[in-house]
């Protein structure tokens, strides 16, 4: 009886803290990124004298 109980309760209280999670506003709202200053990778334009800037 006591088993039955404790899983029961357990269960039902994780039941209820993804029901909260689930139906709340903010979850899926973010900020877009900020864009880079300098952007970086295939982005990065070569320097004027044709060498690369990394090297």
């Amino acid at each position: 009886m006591i088993d039955n109980f404790s899983i029961a309760l357990t269960h039902g209280l994780l039941l209820i803290a993804a029901w909260r999670l689930i139906h709340r506003d903010d979850l899926d709202v973010e900020d877009p990124p900020e864009r880079d200053k300098e952007p970086a990778g295939f982005l990065k334009r070569p320097t004027s004298n044709g060498s690369r800037p990394d090297a």
